[in-house]
């Protein structure tokens, strides 16, 4: 444990619902060395604007490390007792892996496998996608398909889980 921080923690919540900050806050809380897990492609303009603006709210006392598709063996290599990591998001990594065509499944079994052998406390941010209405095209209902089920096997693990709507945080677990 680092600082007040458990073993893994999972947030939650919609697009620009502050989850980010608010995880971005627990983990500056636990530590003055921490580190941030990226699993977001710069593929355009927009998503260039969008990690210079999480970049910038950073600020400093963060290092970063780039995992868009191997996060199991990033988080292996980089998990340290002292150094708490954020990995921002794993929504962003499930579009990876679909992109790429990987396995999902296992992709997620070796994620999960990975949690209790990791040697320093980690937060995990992801975008719920199953409240709204039922996406209208195959790819879509995956994808939310893919998030929800990953969602469940990391709350499951995690000693912590909030959901972010408006800003507020909601703990729903721990």
């Amino acid at each position: 444990m680092t600082g007040n921080l458990p073993a893994v923690t999972l947030v939650l919540g919609g697009a620009r619902s502050g989850k980010s900050a608010f995880a971005e806050g627990l983990v500056e809380q636990a530590s003055e060395s921490r580190l941030y897990l990226a699993t977001g492609q710069a593929w355009d303009d927009e998503m260039r604007a969008r990690i210079t603006t999480h970049q910038d709210r950073r600020g400093a006392g963060w290092e970063t490390v780039e995992a868009p598709v191997e996060l199991a063996g990033a988080l292996a290599e980089n998990a340290r007792a002292d150094r708490p990591v954020l990995v921002d998001c794993l929504t962003l990594w499930v579009t990876n892996l679909m992109l790429g065509e990987h396995d999902l499944d296992a992709a997620f079994a070796e994620l999960s496998g990975s949690l209790p052998l990791l040697k320093g406390p980690v937060v995990f941010v992801s975008n719920e996608v199953g409240l709204g209405i039922v996406p209208d095209n195959a790819m879509a209902r995956a994808f939310r398909d893919h998030a929800g089920r990953l969602h469940q096997s990391i709350a499951r693990l995690a000693d912590e889980v909030y959901f972010v709507a408006a800003g507020l945080p909601m703990k729903m677990k721990g």
